[in-house]
């Protein structure tokens, strides 16, 4: 048997001679109100500036390529190695956000980010820029969860998908910021004056967090007693037999990655490169998918917060839609579809990163409080897998397929992209799977 966490508060368990009672750090129903949207607020500018350095690469790789002397493959490699990392960390943050508290962990975040963006701001040389990016991963990997954790604490069950997606919706802001504003600066004013600047914007929300940040309201504590802690490998492998958990990772696995890795790297080299468009133009058509995930966040935590029989709906529309794009895309004579229909297909893609946050909801909605945070973990690796899978997979295709000088065609682009299809397949047939189990 599973219940929502959030719904419901399981007593002790008695013994002989005494009554059971509640633990005192779960309230049967959080408050909500100002302060929970204050101190939502305060967590969710931490995941605002994880998501301008995560996304920032993906404006600045052709001139990664030009600073760093890279090909398709090396440059696919930064972002790899990004995303793999924050994968990699989803558990043991989870862990970590369990037993010692979000603040802790967004204040330790907030460091990494701003240490491995400087680092990357002044690097000169690829094994050094690669080095940055993974510090700049793990610190990413530290922000997402905390922020659910704390509005887990604070917001009634009921309005959780709804906020989830609300802080999936400010993320989006971090990626206008990046695409509009940041792409504008490595124009004008160079490549480490940039940089450096998005790594020192870290001092303020460091303070921010430091000096506001209430994670729960007055007189709940925010991690267990120590006597009700479980064990390390314990705390997994529950998370991990739960297939609400499972099916929740497969879920983030097959939504989420399309329009994580046209972001985060191959889109400005595809519009660019493949369709023949000036930069700012890309950038201009990128925005388009960032404001479809703004939207699509608005109207898929509505539907999620009035029934969770919305799930898989959403689920598979949106994996379909994104398929159907993709395909005609793809197959569109000489490579070179109208614009009109990249438009069509950014604003599908916009979908997928709020579609994706229905696999953390199925984690939550599936495990109990004490493991909420590791099982959120697990379920977070899945789009960011999926994410890595496509980014290597399209740049070793890419490199195969270049021209002379290594110049990328539009035929290039149109047979390495045909990687998407591989995972969406897999992900998929997995979700058909799970969905029996749960």
């Amino acid at each position: 048997m599973t219940v929502d966490p959030e719904t419901a508060s399981p007593a002790r368990a008695a013994v002989p001679g005494q009554r059971a009672t509640r633990p005192a750090a779960l309230p049967v129903t959080p408050p909500g109100g100002r302060a929970a949207w204050f101190a939502w607020s305060i967590g969710v500018s931490v995941y605002v500036l994880a998501v301008i350095h995560r996304t920032s690469l993906g404006v600045a790789g052709i001139d990664a390529v030009e600073r760093f002397g890279i090909g398709a493959s090396a440059l696919s490699t930064f972002s790899i190695l990004q995303v793999l990392v924050y994968a990699a960390m989803q558990i043991p943050v989870g862990l970590l956000v369990d037993r010692f508290g979000p603040r802790r962990v967004l204040l330790t975040g907030i460091l990494l980010l701003s240490l491995g963006q400087l680092a990357f701001a002044f690097s000169t040389s690829f094994g050094p820029a690669l080095a940055s990016r993974a510090v700049l991963g793990c610190g990413d990997a530290m922000t997402f969860i905390s922020v659910l954790r704390i509005s887990a604490r604070w917001f009634p069950a009921a309005k959780n998908p709804l906020i989830a997606q609300l802080t999936g919706l400010a993320g989006m802001g971090g990626n206008l910021v990046t695409t509009v504003v940041l792409a504008q600066a490595l124009h004008s004013k160079g490549w480490t004056a940039s940089f450096a600047f998005v790594a020192l914007l870290g001092i303020g929300v460091f303070a921010l967090v430091a000096l506001l940040l209430r994670e729960a309201p007055a007189g709940v504590a925010v991690v267990p007693a120590a006597g009700r802690r479980l064990a390390v490998r314990a705390q997994i492998r529950d998370s991990w037999r739960e297939p609400g958990t499972r099916l929740g990772m497969w879920v983030h696995f097959t939504t989420a990655f399309p329009g994580a890795a046209f972001g985060l790297l191959w889109g400005m080299p595809y519009l660019v490169e493949g369709q023949g468009m000036t930069r700012g133009q890309a950038g201009a058509l990128l925005t388009v998918l960032v404001g479809g995930n703004m939207v699509f966040a608005l109207l898929l935590g509505r539907l999620l917060s009035r029934s969770v029989r919305a799930r898989l709906p959403i689920t598979f529309t949106v994996i379909a839609a994104t398929a159907v794009s993709w395909a005609v895309v793809l197959a569109w004579p000489g490579a070179r579809p109208p614009l009109w229909l990249l438009l069509v297909l950014l604003v599908v893609m916009g979908t997928n990163g709020p579609a994706s946050l229905v696999g953390l909801d199925y984690a939550r909605a599936h495990n109990p409080p004490e493991r909420l945070g590791t099982a959120s973990g697990i379920a977070n690796m899945g789009g960011f897998i999926g994410t890595v899978v496509t980014l290597l997979g399209v740049g070793l295709l890419l490199d195969t397929l270049a021209g002379p000088g290594g110049v990328h065609s539009a035929e290039a682009y149109r047979w390495a992209l045909c990687w998407l299809f591989v995972p969406l397949g897999v992900g998929t047939g997995m979700i058909l799977r799970l969905r029996r189990l749960v």
